[in-house]
């Protein structure tokens, strides 16, 4: 039977209700975790507070809808089972909160690194009525081989040519840099920097003039040791029946990803297991539903960083170019 309980205060979604006299607990259901995602904005400005509030009565609901804040991409976004559901999602606020959201492609994190090691100097020199600016770094950029920290810093300077407490401000020089790559203004990983000479002024050298200075020298070194960037990739398993594993696989081909493995999960059904590039995945709950007549299912976890192919580079360095001189100025 169904029936119907008003103004329930502190019950949830999976919560039993039963006599205190015959205590019955059910398990709680498997909540599926939801893989599809779209970014929201709000259509009227100043809405924002009232659709928060609006989602969180939602995922209240609804425990396989998730609401996230992408802060280093300043985006929302929306977690779903499936496309259908975000749009119910959708219609669900404007017919009961009277808010209007518009559902769009995410943006993807990618990761900017260098693929060579050079050398580069860096000086900062300012003149202006009593003390000047003045700073002179000369620093060597390499690959650190690990792209999971954004910089290693190391400095062997001989005979005091920077003095030792100029050093903190070179590595702040550093740290503004890798914020915001030269690239296209992505984060920096897997760059190792040396400091290895420079010189100094005792009057008008200043920590600002050194951190100024390194991160002319980064900016240099960074664009002339082969630039590239990194796209996420994702391992991903997907579930099908035995007859549809040909179709999903070309399709996984089709979306630059690389099969790992191929398992009978002796149900009838093969667990494919593929590395594939985030990008590629927007809009594969609707693809393999359609593809599988709605029996496939898939699930994915961010594995690594890998470079990206030049074209899709390219792409991206051009769409973010305003972002690269904004960081300049």
């Amino acid at each position: 039977d169904i029936g119907a309980v008003a103004k329930l205060a502190v019950t949830q979604t999976g919560d039993t209700i039963a006599l205190r006299t015959a205590p019955i607990v059910y398990h709680k259901p498997k909540i599926s975790t939801p893989y599809t995602y779209m970014r929201y904005t709000a259509k009227t400005k100043g809405d924002e507070d009232k659709i928060s509030s609006a989602l969180s009565k939602l995922m209240e609901e609804d425990l396989t809808l998730r609401a996230v804040n992408d802060a280093e991409n300043r985006q929302s976004l929306l977690y779903g089972i499936g496309d259908q559901q975000l749009e119910v999602v959708v219609s669900k606020l404007l017919s009961r909160y009277k808010v209007e959201v518009e559902l769009s492609k995410p943006k993807f994190a990618f990761r900017e690194t260098i693929r060579k090691k050079v050398e580069a100097p860096g000086r900062y020199k300012k003149q202006s009525g009593g003390h000047g600016q003045f700073g002179d770094v000369k620093m060597s950029f390499e690959p650190s081989g690990d792209l999971e920290t954004p910089y290693v810093f190391e400095q062997q300077v001989v005979g005091g040519a920077v003095p030792k407490n100029y050093f903190p401000a070179v590595e702040k020089g550093l740290q503004e840099c890798v914020q915001k790559g030269p690239l296209a203004a992505y984060p920096v990983v897997g760059v190792k920097a040396t400091l290895y000479d420079g010189s100094y002024h005792p009057v008008d050298s200043s920590e600002m003039a050194f951190k100024m200075a390194t991160i002319l020298a980064f900016k240099k070194g960074f664009m002339d040791a082969s630039p590239v960037l990194l796209e996420p990739i994702v391992s991903m398993k997907v579930t099908v029946p035995d007859k549809y594993t040909g179709d999903v696989m070309g399709d996984l081909n089709k979306r630059r990803g690389r099969v790992l493995g191929m398992n009978p999960d002796h149900n009838g059904n093969t667990i494919i297991e593929a590395d594939v590039p985030l990008l590629e995945i927007y809009g594969y709950s609707t693809d393999l539903r359609s593809m599988t007549g709605g029996s496939g299912d898939f699930s994915y976890e961010f594995a690594r960083y890998e470079q990206a192919p030049g074209d899709i580079q390219q792409k991206e360095i051009e769409a973010r170019a305003s972002k690269v001189d904004a960081a300049d100025e």
